[in-house]
């Protein structure tokens, strides 16, 4: 644990990301391509929905990153209210607009996934409701950043808004279970016994989801870099207007 936290110096960080970053870059595009390939054009057809079901190698990927990726702002949030440590507040920070794409993205999917299956593009169900209003939480959280000059304040208040949409990251994940009703299915992958998916459709949602995983990992690195740049920018500035 000791070293994890050496991590939180922004050189270590950016020395660390340097190589990472590329990486993790290079295997998501890689995975990503082979899974949505595999998926689109190898997978058959499903008996019951056809081939409008492929749309859940992306819609599922999405749905899992946009709730993973409160998750990851909610516990960088919380080190830097405990700790101060600005690389996490950083990485928050960058983590936000790509959480909301991410969120936009699995709720413009399942709406073209829904319309065939249920005559709708929209339904007020329980887990589509509390998917909208995270991402109505990701907006504000990034307009909260935009808002405030001072980036201390900025980084303490958006902590606690991260905090607060932690419960509707919450409801997108479980709302299924809290609500018998609704029509969004239950999970498409779970650990309960019980076969819910062919092993066709499994491996190339397996890749899809890895892919989208390292994806959003090197897009959280490079944002939280440019958020490093841009802090040592501003700080180079203030001390030579103070010189002046």
């Amino acid at each position: 644990m000791a070293s994890l936290w050496e991590y939180a110096n922004p050189v270590k960080f950016m020395r660390l990301s340097n190589w990472l970053m590329p990486v993790s870059a290079v295997l998501a595009a890689a995975l990503i391509a082979v899974g949505l390939y595999w998926g689109f054009f190898l997978t058959p057809d499903d008996y019951r929905q056809g081939a409008t079901i492929k749309i859940i190698f992306l819609h599922v990927p999405a749905a899992l990153m946009a709730i993973n990726a409160w998750a990851m702002m909610l516990v960088t949030s919380l080190i830097w209210l405990i700790r101060r440590h600005h690389v996490s507040a950083l990485a928050a920070k960058a983590a936000g607009p790509i959480g909301a794409t991410m969120t936009l993205i699995a709720l413009i999917t399942g709406a073209i996934w829904g319309q065939p299956m249920w005559g709708t593009w929209w339904a007020w169900d329980p887990r589509l409701t509390s998917f909208l209003i995270l991402f109505l939480f990701y907006v504000g959280y990034i307009a909260l950043w935009s808002a405030i000059e001072d980036p201390d304040t900025a980084a303490d208040l958006t902590a606690v808004l991260c905090l607060v949409g932690s419960v509707f990251a919450v409801l997108s994940r479980y709302a299924a279970l809290f609500w018998n009703q609704g029509l969004h299915q239950g999970a498409s992958l779970s650990v309960a016994p019980g076969t819910r998916m062919d092993w066709s459709y499994k491996g190339p949602l397996y890749l899809c989801m890895i892919g989208f995983v390292l994806l959003f990992v090197a897009l959280v690195l490079a944002g939280t870099r440019t958020e490093i740049r841009a802090r040592r920018s501003r700080a180079l500035m203030t001390r030579e207007r103070a010189r002046a």
